[in-house]
């Protein structure tokens, strides 16, 4: 029987955060403005605005595009220095081995989305991500207000800029940056959110539909994310019995998961798909909670890690000290405390394989 897995992009496949790559393509300024736009999706996404959801990140971010030239070459030249997060091509091979059928459903640009899905094997149509024309994003806009309208973004981001200092200042960031988007470019005519960014709800959406078409239930499916973006499908696939797995999240993902994997490599993925394959949620949940609770004792004595967590090829690298142990948790036992400990680890191994994108929500 095929098996179905979902993987967001950005995080658990490769590190690259290509949408805050491409913006300093701007200059230094260019990642400033990412960070604050970053602030206020999560901001307003914890607010609960109406219509609004985690990711739009990747709407907010065009007219600043728009203004410096950017360009969808730029964005594929971006995404081509993308690596892959270790062990995701090995997994992706183990996986399409054992008929698993794999998806990506990511808030990245269709331009990085289909280049890192190509890396993995993984063809575009299954693929849901963010569809960008910047052609006609600049052609839609009115030609006697295009001189007014940069000028607006262009003042916007001066103020942008000096909100960078003032991360700590959630509502001056909101006020000033709603102003913007909200009533400023809806004056000329611009439609930020014309943009439909997969993130939040449309992701939830997105393994529906998948499930859907496929004729499965959401118990049948496993889902990775890590970050904000992720935790309605998360959420969505956890509470329908369903394997939801953090892979070195934060702190708006993990209390969404019910299985939470913290490891430099994504190869230990395996170990969770192979017991899905055997018996579905619970035999998952044995595997997890017998790392859990004996991960001290296996990294001491890798030989004596009972055969149903591990596979021969990742104790014999594990034994060779090639690779590093991982950490699984068991997220739905876990208490407020149990959950902020596995924060502190994922944020911790997150930072060491994300860099400089782990700090984004």
């Amino acid at each position: 029987m095929e098996k179905t897995i979902c993987f967001d992009l950005e995080g658990p496949l490769s590190p690259q955060d290509n949408a805050y790559e491409v913006m300093k393509l701007i200059g230094q300024e260019g990642a400033a403005i990412f960070e604050v736009i970053s602030r206020y999706d999560d901001i307003i996404t914890l607010e609960g605005r109406a219509g609004y959801e985690p990711g739009d990140t990747l709407a907010l971010v065009i007219p600043f595009l728009l203004l410096h030239g950017i360009t969808e070459e730029d964005i594929r030249t971006v995404s081509e220095s993308a690596k892959l997060v270790e062990g995701a091509d090995y997994l992706s091979e183990y996986l399409r081995a054992e008929n698993w059928d794999i998806y990506i459903i990511s808030t990245s640009y269709e331009h990085h989305a289909y280049n890192i899905g190509r890396k993995l094997g993984i063809a575009p149509r299954k693929i849901i991500c963010t569809e960008l024309d910047l052609e006609k994003k600049k052609r839609d806009i009115r030609v006697q207000d295009k001189d007014a309208f940069f000028s607006l973004i262009k003042q916007a981001e001066e103020e942008v800029l000096e909100l960078y200092s003032r991360m700590d200042e959630p509502q001056l960031i909101a006020n000033r940056l709603d102003e913007f988007f909200f009533r400023q470019l809806h004056s000329y005519g611009f439609d930020v959110f014309g943009t439909r960014v997969i993130g939040g709800e449309r992701k939830a959406e997105a393994v529906r539909a998948i499930a859907k078409e496929k004729g499965e239930a959401l118990s049948d499916v496993i889902v990775v994310g890590d970050s904000i973006t992720d935790y309605k499908m998360l959420n969505e696939v956890a509470t329908h019995d369903g394997v939801a797995v953090v892979f070195n999240g934060n702190e708006y993902a993990v209390p969404y998961a019910n299985v939470g994997l913290a490891s430099v490599d994504m190869r230990f993925l395996q170990i969770l798909c192979a017991a899905f394959d055997r018996g579905s949620k619970e035999e998952v949940m044995e595997v997890v909670t017998e790392w859990e609770d004996n991960r001290d004792y296996f990294e001491t004595n890798p030989e004596d890690i009972p055969d149903n967590c591990i596979t021969d090829d990742l104790r014999d690298l594990i034994q060779k000290q090639q690779l590093s142990m991982p950490y699984f948790h068991n997220v739905e036992r876990a208490d407020e405390r149990g959950r902020d400990e596995i924060i502190k680890i994922h944020k911790r191994v997150r930072t060491q394989v994300r860099e400089d994108a782990g700090k984004l929500g």
